[in-house]
């Protein structure tokens, strides 16, 4: 239980930015001072910093450029990852990238059972691993400490390897009909996952649409869904329609 636990502290943290020990007791429904026995060994590992009374991420955890995101468009990102969450079975198998709106997807299947995940997201990794009877895959290759995403040509070999129900991809930039990034390697990665799934979604937040990135990830007609807070621009629905995509517009 403890590797939950500690799992579940560090959500609940990065989510809100800090807890009492009162709070993270009742959320986990412990005892206080269990909750001081996780946090200082979560302390000692450098993940979080103890107060009087309670506790935040560690500086260096919470200050870092992903979790910044993480707060941007927060509830949108959650209303989409529950949306998206109570599509997937228990048993499933699904792709999962790095991206905000994924990890916020991680999250919200953590109640799940028996999910085989592939991902290259060490986040969503660390949060699916404990649930029941699941069974976590990464893959090798280059690890980016900010985003804790895992790229390179051996990811993209790892998940050419694999197949599953369903892929589920983030976006940096919607525009017309494409889905872009703002990094390569990402990209790549996402683009490969596409095409390992019969099911297809791209899970991101309005703030996207109108945006352009610096690489095409896929079109807009090579998804099956896309999970997203608000009615898209004209352009985007034009080519979901033309693809014969399914839109679903998450209520937060």
């Amino acid at each position: 239980m403890q590797p939950k636990r500690h799992a579940a502290i560090l959500r609940i943290l990065e989510e809100a930015g800090s807890a009492t020990i009162v709070a993270l007791a009742g959320r986990l429904g412990v005892s206080a001072e269990t909750v001081r026995r996780d946090l200082k060994a979560l302390a000692d590992a450098g993940e979080v910093s103890r107060s009087h009374g309670g506790a935040s991420l560690a500086a260096g955890q919470g200050e870092a450029p992903f979790r910044r995101r993480m707060r941007e468009n927060a509830e949108a990102k959650q209303a989409i990852a529950r949306t998206l969450a109570a599509t997937i079975r228990n048993g499933d198998t699904l792709m999962m990238d790095t991206g905000t709106t994924t990890s916020f997807l991680a999250r919200a299947l953590a109640g799940h059972a028996r999910l085989t995940v592939i991902t290259n997201s060490t986040d969503a990794a660390r949060i699916l691993a404990p649930g029941a009877g699941n069974r976590v895959l990464v893959p090798g290759g280059q690890f980016r400490p900010d985003s804790g995403a895992i790229l390179g040509e051996e990811a993209v070999a790892f998940v050419a390897r694999h197949s599953a129900q369903v892929a589920v991809i983030s976006a940096g930039a919607v525009d017309g009909g494409e889905v872009m990034d703002f990094d390569p390697a990402e990209a790549t990665f996402a683009a490969a996952m596409l095409a390992r799934a019969p099911r297809r979604v791209l899970a991101t937040d309005a703030g996207k649409f109108g945006r352009r990135g610096l690489v095409t990830v896929c079109r807009l007609r090579d998804l099956t869904e896309l999970v997203t807070d608000a009615a898209p621009p004209a352009a985007v629905a034009r080519n979901l329609r033309a693809g014969g995509a399914m839109l679903t517009i998450a209520q937060a």
